[in-house]
């Protein structure tokens, strides 16, 4: 049996070292935040210090960016041995990672690219999946990725595949809310058709993130899931039609990029508050 911890049912946001002093000044209106694992896995220094204050008072999401579950050769034995290491050290409510690939061999891309969904690719996925929780000795999440290409190959629709391996390896998953507006937008596909189909009652975290609106090449729009800005109007109302249906599930606003300060990133936490707050006073009445 594996270790399954959840996040409390509220709100967090991604932690960047120059908020600390703003965050411990006082108590805040969060109930977890959430770090990317890489940026932890040496051995000490202001990074860990700031981290264990923080783990003192709040809930704690570890969110790969490294493992590269969806690559073609075997995982890399020495990155997941420093994740398990560090999920000793801190035992987070929560781990989560990408449906994607970042690494071919020895080399290492700064970039979670796409799979095709066909039966090899759902075998290497759940594979690697049962591998990294066993390692770990814990239950991960598997994010759904945001995409900007589509591969011929594709013979199994994406929340078919995300279902297949949550029920072939028993992970959970995590709702990735802008990235199913960026991708349908990128594809011309049907958001609100995607999240029906959705299995939400595997669903252990949410993110919320802005994107970036360009153009391709051919001129035409382009979004790109770029963390930078805040919550699109479009992205929040998506996320009330999930929280209806769900009830309060932990959410995470994702800022990584242009990082505002405090004030604003906080309320941008605080308005997915009040959504699951009034979802929570809803199921009550």
């Amino acid at each position: 049996m594996f270790l399954a911890s959840e996040l409390p049912a509220g709100t967090g946001v991604g932690f960047k070292p120059e908020h600390f002093r703003d965050i411990v000044a006082a108590r805040q209106p969060l109930v977890f935040f959430e770090v990317h694992a890489e940026n932890y896995m040496g051995a000490g220094g202001p990074p860990h210090a700031q981290l264990g204050k923080l783990c003192e008072d709040y809930a704690l999401s570890l969110h790969g960016v490294g493992l590269s579950i969806g690559s073609m050769g075997p995982l890399d034995r020495e990155h997941l041995a420093r994740l398990r290491a560090l999920c000793e050290r801190y035992r987070p409510e929560s781990f989560s990672e990408h449906l994607a690939w970042s690494s071919h061999g020895e080399v290492y891309y700064n970039d979670l690219l796409p799979l095709p969904y066909t039966e090899e690719t759902l075998a290497r996925v759940a594979g690697h999946i049962d591998e990294v929780q066993t390692e770990l000795g814990r239950r991960m999440l598997l994010e759904n990725p945001s995409t900007y290409v589509r591969f011929a190959e594709s013979t199994i629709p994406e929340v078919e595949f995300l279902r297949e391996v949550s029920g072939r390896t028993g992970c959970g998953l995590l709702l990735d809310v802008n990235n199913v507006f960026v991708q349908a937008k990128n594809h011309g596909t049907d958001a609100l058709g995607y999240l029906e189909n959705f299995p939400l009652d595997r669903v252990g975290e949410i993110h919320l993130g802005g994107h970036d609106e360009q153009t391709d090449d051919a001129g035409a729009p382009l979004l790109i899931d770029a963390h930078g800005t805040r919550v699109a109007d479009p992205v929040w109302a998506l996320y009330q039609q999930v929280i209806r249906r769900t009830g309060p599930v932990a959410t995470l606003i994702e800022w990584d990029n242009d990082v505002p300060d405090w004030p604003t990133l906080r309320a941008e936490a605080e308005a997915a508050q009040a959504i699951l707050e009034r979802a929570s006073r809803a199921s009550a009445a």
